[in-house]
């Protein structure tokens, strides 16, 4: 992420990785470009579905959703990848396994972040349910503590959640180390480490565009610069393009919260707090009923949304998880690579 006051500057700034990957006098043999093409074509597709048809959708649970997957998806097909390039662990610089294994730490962490997160606002739905259960029966004496925990749910939302909060230097140390490595006498290894490289770039982006929505503050988000010899360039940077501009606009608004539906909520609760609070007049209980009946169509959907983005959320963990340990194991069993090094990488293994 860029520093206050600090203006963008390209990551590459010792020259273009692209060259790195292709020096003169190095060619890629047709089933290895193949495959990288394949891969490049892939990650172009699966981050185009990060631009949705409604602006409107952008921080929507549903549109986290999706990138998650999507996400999800891009690491999945590095792992075909690493199986199709038929390149055994034993193959492997110690430098890329330092990378994957220093990446895939990282990323265990964030994703308990984001958890811990979206635990933390279903909890909230425990308020929301107390208060329809109090609006809904119809006893005036009730609608008083209804109102206090409208106001305990809006006090539990607007909390900071210290989890999310360490993910901005998690973040930051990602975006320091984003480069391509320079590979040498190991043509499957330039494709890997391209591949891996088009990764970490989407998993960065994607990251830090949830640690904006859950921490409340645009100084997560962050316009990252790519080589434009990339085939995949020219997406990701209409993609990043659209979204950041949409996500600022909704921060410049300054609302009680970015995510879409829990925007809806807290609407629904401004209208019934002045109801509440002032009591109900005649003309009053047909906008009070539907007031209320509105909350709870909203509540739900919250409520799913969140549950449906905590299962994918999951799942991404799962991923990274299995990646990594499926790793770990291979470099035991290899038993080529030096004990600190395996035994730095197996102490810095996330449990969850």
């Amino acid at each position: 992420m860029s520093r206050p006051q600090e203006p963008h500057r390209p990551f590459f700034h010792f020259g273009n990785p692209f060259r790195m990957i292709s020096p003169k006098g190095s060619h890629l043999s047709p089933k290895l470009l193949s495959l990288l093409n394949g891969f490049e074509a892939t990650l172009s597709e699966r981050l185009q579905k990060l631009v949705p048809k409604d602006k409107d959708d952008i921080l929507s649970l549903s549109w986290m959703k999706l990138a998650m997957e999507s996400l999800s998806e891009i690491h999945c097909d590095v792992k075909n990848l690493i199986t199709e390039l038929e390149l055994p662990v034993t193959g492997w610089d110690e430098k890329w396994i330092d990378a994957y294994l220093d990446i895939s730490v990282k990323l265990l962490d964030i994703s308990i972040a984001f958890t811990s997160e979206l635990t933390r606002l279903n909890q909230g739905h425990l308020f929301l349910q107390c208060v329809l259960h109090k609006l809904e029966s119809n006893i005036p004496e009730q609608f008083m503590q209804a109102c206090s925990s409208l106001d305990s749910w809006r006090q539990h939302i607007a909390s900071k959640n210290p989890r999310v909060e360490t993910c901005h230097p998690i973040l930051d140390n990602l975006v320091e180390s984003l480069n391509l490595p320079k590979v040498k006498n190991s043509a499957k290894g330039k494709v890997l480490m391209r591949a891996m490289y088009g990764a970490k770039v989407a998993t960065i982006y994607i990251c830090r565009v949830f640690a904006a929505a859950f921490s409340g503050s645009a100084k997560n988000l962050l316009d990252l610069t790519i080589p434009d010899t990339l085939p995949w360039a020219q997406v990701f940077s209409d993609v990043q393009s659209t979204v950041n501009v949409e996500i600022r606009n909704i921060f410049s608004c300054r609302k009680f919260t970015v995510l879409r539906e829990l925007d809806a909520v807290d609407a629904c609760t401004k209208k019934l707090h002045p109801l509440l609070r002032d009591g109900l007049g005649p003309s009053e209980e047909e906008l009070f009923k539907n007031s209320v009946s509105d909350l709870r169509i909203r509540a739900e959907k919250l409520s799913q949304g969140l549950d449906n983005l905590s299962k994918v959320v999951d799942g991404f963990f799962k991923t990274v998880l299995t990646g990594r340990d499926a790793l770990l194991c291979n470099i035991r069993a290899g038993g080529d690579f030096p004990n600190t090094m395996l035994g730095r990488n197996v102490e810095e293994q996330v449990v969850r």
